[in-house]
């Protein structure tokens, strides 16, 4: 079968398992953050991958938010 391509053309359950597996990855990543910074002897490269990671992920999902979310006209 075809796969879609694109995020236009997905589901909206799709986009919700999506959205849920994102904030939970998102979530995980803030712990290590949190848990790196914690330590003080760890690397501050690392620590800004994960931070930059982390920032990426948020745009995936308020992008994901926004397609979900109706637009609604007053």
């Amino acid at each position: 079968m075809n796969a879609p391509s694109n995020m236009s053309m997905k589901s909206d359950d799709v986009l919700q398992v999506e959205l849920e597996v994102f904030r939970a990855e998102h979530r995980d990543l803030d712990a290590a953050i949190h848990a790196l910074q914690e330590l003080g002897t760890s690397d501050q490269l690392t620590i800004q991958r994960l931070k930059k990671k982390k920032l990426a992920l948020k745009d995936r999902i308020a992008n994901i938010e926004d397609r979900l979310t109706p637009d609604i006209i007053a």
